[in-house]
């Protein structure tokens, strides 16, 4: 369920990052996009490490 939701939201923030770079007048989408992508993604990397369903190699 928790790597649902994370990677729901690293599609969305994608989207609204591309979005921002596609269309001049919304630069200040595409920023905050990037940073929402990288906090998602950092959020999941610091929180996945410590879950015990997760196959360890």
């Amino acid at each position: 369920m928790f790597w649902k939701i994370v990677g729901a939201l690293i599609v969305i923030w994608l989207a609204f990052t591309v979005l921002g770079f596609v269309i001049k007048g919304l630069f200040w989408l595409a920023i905050i996009g990037g940073v929402l992508f990288l906090g998602t993604a950092a959020y999941g990397a610091i929180k996945g490490k410590n879950d015990p369903k997760r196959i360890k190699y």
